[in-house]
């Protein structure tokens, strides 16, 4: 796809208008061609010879100076739309920092010592360890200016502050280590985890920031997502839970990141079936996002709704889940993708397994970009989940042709994938659910039954995924012949 495409797939349908607007206030001549190309790119496809739709014939020259002077204009437009919708406390410290300087610039020092003192105590509120560096170096820089302050104090302050900001340099370290470590070694997540920590002279024990502990909680929750066992990490996260301050004033201080953290504790929980405990959370969270006039609220309720339903939906109330997502205004929340298509993909599980194949089959059919777009947007995790969900649908309403199309694609795109990262239960699990649906008699023989608790399930079912557990439970009912969810719920609570 063309650079420029991708670029405005970022924007919303009000920033590209906007955007547009913007272009036709620029253009001094009615031919100006940057509208016509920006609309034609603004498209899923791929699309050809678009010198000759523009110029009429051939032009490369002419359309790779447009192309290059639309991208200019683009990247432009974003850095200032993200400038001028950053309300941050970053922002607003900066700004006091820079209106110092130029004050000290034109000898008005007085006002200056004010204004940096401000910008010193906004800074330390919280945390922001980089800018109040700046700011130590700009009062050092100026302190023969004013009687008032005590040298060794402020050389004090700055030395202090540079322990503080090398350990959130210490943690962008970690999190970079974790992340490489996971991509050669999926398993034993918690031990990585700690012995970087070690490595780079962190403990969760020390006097670590909010936005430190949502760090490690974060990789934390990204390792648990890779390796698929969320009980391994759970007393970790507990651990690292613990050490948040609980007091109102500081809270208040880092609510985004108070916000995320509870995300993650609940999502912890829920993944690990302690299903009360993960509500417990969900309802604090809940409680945050309802502070300052819901401030984070519009930024956190996808996620939290999609958390919630899946609470209820493992919890037996599968139509008050339903009833959820059926309301959900997907439009009002279009720009936050990722948690979109994991509300829609839970949206077809919910619906598969009340056995309301045409509800499902009719979310399914909103997906239309291609696997690559997808996992861009959503990761390969996700891609392999909804492949796998399609042909159990697909199945279910024996679409004959379809199923064999979409098996032959799924072996051919995640066939290697799979085998290099050693996901042989999604491989066995596909052998048998074609197996079943070429000839399902054969569900009830002694070969079938072994192979299915030989290849699918493990000596510790209590580690078992949640997610891993509801394909299972599909197989393990075309076995048994009971009810799909019913079969759910009881392997889902029998293990946890």
């Amino acid at each position: 796809m063309h650079v420029i495409s991708s670029i405005i797939h970022t924007l919303s349908d009000e920033s590209k208008r906007n955007f547009i607007a913007i272009l036709r206030q620029k253009n001094k001549r009615n031919d100006t061609k940057n509208i016509q190309l920006f609309k034609l790119l603004d498209t899923t496809s791929m699309v050809k010879d678009l010198d000759i739709q523009i110029y009429g014939k051939r032009a490369k020259g002419a359309y790779h100076a447009l192309c290059k002077r639309l991208h200019d204009t683009l990247i432009d437009f974003i850095a200032a739309k993200s400038f001028e919708e950053e309300t941050s406390e970053e922002m607003e410290t900066l700004k006091l920092l820079r209106a110092s300087r130029s004050f000290f610039e034109q000898k008005q020092y007085k006002i200056a010592f004010k204004t940096i003192a401000k910008a010193e105590q906004k800074a330390k509120t919280y945390a922001l360890f980089s800018i109040l560096n700046e700011i130590y170096y700009t009062q050092i820089q100026y302190a023969h200016l004013n009687r008032g302050i005590a040298i060794e104090t402020l050389f004090a302050n700055f030395r202090s502050n540079k322990k503080s900001l090398q350990q959130e340099e210490n943690l962008n370290l970690f999190y970079a280590t974790v992340q490489h470590e996971l991509m050669k070694q999926r398993r034993d997540a918690v031990p990585i985890i700690k012995n970087t920590l070690s490595k780079f002279g962190l403990s969760i024990t020390q006097d670590l920031t909010f936005r430190s502990l949502f760090k490690i909680l974060e990789i934390t929750n990204q390792t648990a997502h890779i390796t698929r066992d969320y009980r391994a990490i759970l007393p970790f996260v507990e651990e690292v839970y613990t050490q948040i301050d609980t007091k109102e004033d500081v809270i208040d201080k880092h609510l985004f990141y108070h916000i995320q953290i509870l995300y993650y504790v609940a999502n912890s929980y829920f993944r690990s079936k302690e299903f009360t405990t993960s509500q417990q959370y969900l309802v604090l969270m809940h409680e945050q996002m309802k502070k300052h006039q819901d401030k984070y609220y519009k930024r956190f309720f996808p996620q939290y709704t999609l958390l919630h339903s899946l609470n209820l939906n493992y919890t037996g109330r599968a139509k008050d889940a339903i009833m959820i997502l059926d309301t959900f205004d997907y439009e009002k929340y279009k720009d936050q993708i990722a948690y979109i298509l994991d509300l829609k993909l839970s949206h077809i599980v919910y619906y598969f397994q009340q056995q309301q194949c045409k509800e499902a089959l009719g979310i399914l059919n909103d997906f239309y970009h291609s696997d690559h777009w997808y996992t861009e947007k959503a990761g390969l995790a996700w891609v392999i989940k909804k492949n796998l969900i399609e042909i159990l649908l697909r199945i279910e309403l024996d679409h004959i042709d379809i199923v064999e199309s979409r098996v032959n694609s799924f072996k051919k795109k995640h066939g290697t994938y799979l085998k290099s990262n050693k996901e042989t239960r999604a491989s066995e699990f596909l052998k048998l659910a074609i197996t079943y649906y070429h000839k399902p008699e054969v569900a009830t023989t002694a070969a079938f039954k072994d192979k299915m608790y030989t290849t699918l399930t493990t000596p510790t079912p209590q580690d078992e995924d949640i997610f891993d557990m509801s394909f299972y439970a599909w197989i393990k009912t075309k076995v048994e012949g009971t009810p799909l969810y019913e079969t759910t719920l009881e392997l889902v609570h029998q293990r946890s």
